[in-house]
């Protein structure tokens, strides 16, 4: 018998793991869960919702598959969503002990300060009455929202820590400098920032390494066949200073879907996501290109237009 085991292969390849980007040498799986939809709290908005049962059966999916990299924010749900999270790795995924970090905390959990700060997550909270210190990227909303989101995921740090928004109220210098403070304490372990313009992303890492602070690592912002802004300067910045990206929007909001889902969703009453933009149903040229997806569907011998199932193979 060999001194050194080589690992067990993964069950599928979100067990394939990546290192994170050139600055953050973490590993995570190659897809990550977007948590906005954990959490029972926002059905009524028409942005879906799970109930506690239906979230964990999510969460151990993902996890018996090997993935270990999430995404959540301190508002989704009305903080129903870290909840959750946090009930569900400290329950049902920490009794898998393969994926479990040397620390003892089950998945690397990117929590957002759209999640962590920026986003009010005290908004339809009827109870508070001062809501504005709930909110924006300066330091105050930074603590509260840090603290309250480590009681809620059940965990004494988070690993990537997001600026889900810029407020343009705050300067760079403040929101570095309190992002490096928490780096320090060690309450975060890696900074990233969601849709934010590229040079905001660029002075301010430059303002980290000028006085040696923690520099943002990775860049989320919305990306999908239809929306390519995300391409034009984030990207190559991101290419160029060695940051790691992280997608949202990929299925631009569920509007790319076949004629017959469509037409299932209008039969049943499902219809769609109506948060954001209250009309469910597709545009002109989201059926173009929904339509497009299928043929090429049809071509690889996959049935869905958003996902073949058969890359998750081990």
């Amino acid at each position: 018998m060999a001194f050194w085991q080589g690992p067990p292969l993964p069950p599928t390849k979100l067990g394939h793991y990546r290192t994170l980007s050139p600055l953050a040498s973490i590993h995570v799986s190659p897809l990550q869960l977007g948590a906005m939809s954990i959490g029972d709290k926002w059905g009524a908005l028409g942005m879906g919702a799970m109930d506690k049962e239906s979230s964990f059966n999510l969460l151990d999916a993902y996890f018996d598959n090997g993935g270990n990299f999430m995404d959540t924010a301190n508002n989704y749900q009305d903080e129903s969503s870290e909840s959750f999270i946090g009930e569900g790795s400290g329950i049902s995924l920490s009794l898998r002990p393969r994926s479990i970090h040397p620390s003892g905390h089950p998945l690397c959990t990117a929590t957002d300060p759209n999640s962590q700060y920026t986003t009010n997550f005290k908004d339809r909270n009827k109870d508070v009455a001062n809501k504005i210190t709930y909110v924006g990227n300066n330091i105050k909303s930074m603590h509260i929202s840090v603290e309250a989101s480590l009681k809620k995921l059940r965990t004494t740090y988070i690993d990537i820590l997001y600026v889900h928004w810029w407020d343009w109220d705050t300067g760079v210098k403040e929101v570095m400098d309190g992002l490096h403070n928490l780096v320090v304490q060690g309450k975060v372990l890696y900074l990233g920032v969601s849709d934010t313009p590229a040079w905001i992303f660029s002075q301010a890492n430059q303002y980290a390494i000028d006085h040696g602070k923690s520099l943002f690592v990775i860049d989320e912002g919305a990306w999908n066949v239809m929306e390519r802004s995300f391409e034009r300067e984030i990207i190559p910045m991101a290419r160029a200073h060695g940051l790691a990206l992280a997608p949202w929007n990929v299925l631009a909001s569920g509007k790319l879907r076949t004629d017959a889902e469509e037409e299932r969703r209008r039969q049943t009453g499902e219809k769609g996501r109506t948060l954001v933009d209250p009309m469910w149903e597709r545009t002109k040229d989201q059926k173009k290109m929904s339509r497009a997806l299928e043929k090429v569907a049809g071509e690889v011998g996959t049935k869905s237009i958003t996902a073949d199932t058969s890359c998750l193979g081990p």
